[in-house]
């Protein structure tokens, strides 16, 4: 059959997918895909795979795609990092009789994609990207598709998305927010620039970013002409997003745990969406959070399910009549609900109110963690507080610390030559000299090995002389009995 391109491949391939769940780093495995999928998901993405491990490594392909074929989980998308069009295209060619299409990420702004040079941090390399596009539209069976973030400007984004249309891209999921928006930076996603590319192109859109319950999608649609609209963090907090509905924590992880149970999955994975479906329900039974962080099977994750179930149900029973949920949450903290991550106090005090349009969602304040107050401290620190009561974090009570000489990182207090272990190694090694002070003893080493040296000299000689008196005891003894014959 021939590709099936655009609207044609969105329409017949992904069944006209609208409700699409985000390719999300460890957290879109298939048990997750499955459960977001009994709960009204129609389309969903593979996590972001590394194209080059993916080629060159048998139990990755294994691991993260190969193992996971289920009937239930289609229509799917593979989602590569890639910079290096022969790569992709390998990757993708290993891929594609497990999928319905390929997506290029070009939407990631961690710090691992930008170390690794994909993502979003290819947003600038028109030409790379278009090659990449090209190659990949020839030599697949299956269309191509791309996911990125928008430029500050609603132009340079309009003609970003026009050229990866012309290079073959067959659909486009655009994340409305700058790859600098991340983390407490995040902020709202501009729909103004989804609608902006889905009218200057003539392939699908997805719309990413905003999404919170089931109203936002429909919103989104409306507002931005979309096809579509994925969800990542509003998946991950409540998997029943897209049937409108807020269920209680527990159920749902009750049933994505039965799900593990039939398609294995890293502790690791299980355990990270335990934490997400579970946020707001940790804050109030802390000791839940230590259970949940130090336990190392399958079974014991059930258990502590159970134990989080008896505990909400308690408080359920004990409810008092028009009793209000606390915290600014919309619902009780044992209902799957959005959460919302903090942002700078700054941010917090210009932007307190809470929208999709011309507002900034609102964002809890940032601890105070100047004075060492406990009552402010993070987790982190009150756990080290625990530990050793007479700890400050008061940064006045910190001491100073001499400056290395060279590269101004704290220097040993007994270095000879007044600098910071590194910049001490180097001086040595070059000056032959020691510095006890480090511990690096260069000249005393070299001394040593001229004197072993020498003694293996020594010894030699002594060898050879020895050789010599023998030879000669030899000679004597031989002229002896050569006079007496």
């Amino acid at each position: 059959m021939p590709k099936l391109k655009g609207f044609e491949f969105w329409r017949n391939t992904l069944r006209g997918a609208r409700f699409v769940v985000a390719p999300m780093v460890d957290q879109s495995e298939l048990a997750w895909r499955l459960l977001s999928r009994r709960h009204g998901a129609q389309l969903c993405y593979t996590p972001m795979l590394h194209a080059q491990v993916f080629v060159r490594d048998a139990n990755y392909r294994k691991e993260n795609l190969y193992c996971d074929v289920c009937p239930e989980d289609r229509p799917l998308i593979v989602q590569f990092c890639a910079n290096d069009p022969e790569v992709f295209v390998q990757a993708a060619l290993l891929a594609q009789d497990y999928c319905d299409g390929i997506d290029l990420n070009l939407g990631c702004p961690q710090m691992i994609a930008k170390r690794g040079h994909y993502g979003a941090f290819l947003q600038e390399e028109w030409g790379l990207l278009q090659k990449m596009i090209v190659l990949a539209n020839e030599k697949l069976s299956v269309p191509v598709t791309c996911k990125i973030r928008v430029f500050p400007e609603i132009g340079k984004t309009v003609k970003y998305a026009q050229l990866l249309e012309e290079a073959g891209c067959q659909l486009l999921t655009v994340h409305g927010r700058t790859k600098e928006q991340k983390g407490p930076l995040a902020g709202v996603a501009s729909w103004e620039h989804i609608q902006a590319v889905r009218k200057a192109v003539n392939i699908p859109v997805f719309a990413n970013g905003n999404i919170q319950y089931l109203s936002d999608v429909e919103q989104c649609i409306q507002k931005t002409g979309v096809q579509g609209v994925m969800s990542a963090e509003g998946n991950l907090h409540n998997p029943a997003l897209f049937e409108g509905r807020n269920p209680v924590v527990w159920e749902m992880a009750e049933e994505y745990l039965e799900i593990v149970q039939q398609y294995p999955c890293p502790l690791s994975y299980v355990r990270a969406h335990l934490f997400k479906l579970w946020h707001h329900t940790l804050q109030v039974h802390q000791h839940l959070r230590d259970e949940l962080a130090k336990v190392k099977t399958l079974e014991g994750l059930v258990a502590v399910n159970k134990e989080l179930k008896l505990h909400c149900q308690e408080e359920i029973a004990n409810l008092k009549e028009e009793e209000k949920p606390k915290g600014g949450l919309p619902f009780f903290h044992w209902i799957c609900q959005p959460y919302v991550r903090p942002g700078p106090k700054e941010a917090c005090k210009e932007n307190g109110t809470v929208g999709m349009e011309g507002s900034t969602r609102g964002k809890r304040a940032l601890e105070d963690e100047d004075d060492g107050n406990s009552d402010s401290l993070s987790k982190n620190k009150q756990k080290k507080k625990l530990r050793n009561p007479n700890k400050s974090f008061d940064p006045s009570l910190k001491p100073k610390y001499a400056k290395c000489d060279q590269c101004g990182n704290p220097k040993g207090n007994k270095c000879v030559f007044n600098l910071c272990r590194g910049c001490c190694k180097k001086r040595a090694f070059r000056e032959t000299a020691d510095c006890p002070g480090h511990g690096l003893l260069f000249k005393t080493k070299y001394e040593k090995s001229l004197l072993w040296k020498s003694g293996q000299s020594s010894l030699e000689n002594i060898e050879v002389t020895a050789q010599k008196g023998e030879v000669e005891e030899t000679i004597l003894l031989k002229e002896a009995i050569d006079g007496v014959a």
